[in-house]
């Protein structure tokens, strides 16, 4: 009888407590792709051929999602395998660094919020190119307008004063 490993005893126990890095971003593409689309767990379950509860579990990187469903996935998200993998345009995803990837993006941070859904929902439906421009001028505008604000609140509270 062979005996196996300490390191790879530990390993395995943490494995079966905390999900993979990779499985969780992948899930969490899943949820932003879904909810982009406006698609419901249940929704997406039913497409699939599984429970709204394996969605869930799917979305929070707590089961992997083998090769031929995560196929499926894209198929009924619109979009390629290739998505789910993506940290930005250019390179394909990586250990390095992804646990501060996910937690510091704040693109995906605001596609996770309730507010960020219904910008993009109502802009993505604006045709008009000349006006989604003037929409996003508009908006650097009023961002820089607060920043402006903060500025001023900062140095009338430290006590400076302008000449």
């Amino acid at each position: 009888m062979t005996s196996v490993p300490a390191w790879y005893m530990e390993t395995s126990m943490m494995n079966a407590k905390t999900p993979n890095a990779i499985d969780t971003y992948v899930g969490s593409r899943v949820r932003m792709r879904r909810q982009l689309l406006g698609l419901s767990q249940e929704r997406l379950a039913d497409q699939i051929g599984v429970t709204f509860q394996q969605v869930q579990k799917y979305e929070k990187g707590l089961n992997r999602i083998g090769a031929s469903r995560l196929q499926r996935i894209a198929e009924v998200l619109s979009t390629s395998p290739s998505f789910f993998f993506q940290q930005d345009d250019a390179e394909p995803l990586s250990l390095a660094g992804l646990e501060a990837t996910v937690a510091a993006d704040p693109v995906a941070e605001f596609l996770h919020s309730k507010e960020g859904l219904a910008l993009n929902r109502a802009f993505m439906k604006i045709t008009d190119t000349q006006l989604r421009e003037k929409i996003v001028a508009l908006v650097k505008a009023m961002a820089h307008a607060q920043e402006g604000r903060e500025i001023l609140g900062d140095q009338s509270r430290s006590g400076e004063t302008f000449a």
